[in-house]
């Protein structure tokens, strides 16, 4: 199992509306081949500031299957007006 990461720096006074978005784009996700699982948690001391984890069987789940989907294209209408910046993303492995 491969797990996703990423911060999401959400617009001042977007919050509300990201969330929103975002509830609207989890089914997409959800529906790709290889997802296991998401997790989204606000930062505890950084308003607009977000976690981002999502469990894949792999990497080419993600990257080759989700993000070369028609799903993506949705998902990315939905959240990516939200970030300033654009986020990264860094695949992290199983524990050792």
């Amino acid at each position: 199992m491969i797990i996703e990461h990423a911060l999401l720096q959400v617009r001042a006074g977007e919050e509300a509306a990201f969330e929103a978005a975002l509830a609207q784009a989890k089914p997409l996700i959800a529906a790709s081949p290889g997802f296991r699982g998401i997790e989204v948690r606000p930062a505890a001391e950084k308003p607009g500031l977000y976690l981002l984890l999502v469990r894949w069987d792999s990497i080419a789940d993600h990257r080759d299957g989700f993000r070369k989907s028609e799903r993506y294209a949705q998902w990315r209408a939905l959240l990516h007006p939200f970030y300033d910046p654009m986020p990264s993303v860094d695949y992290f492995e199983d524990p050792l």
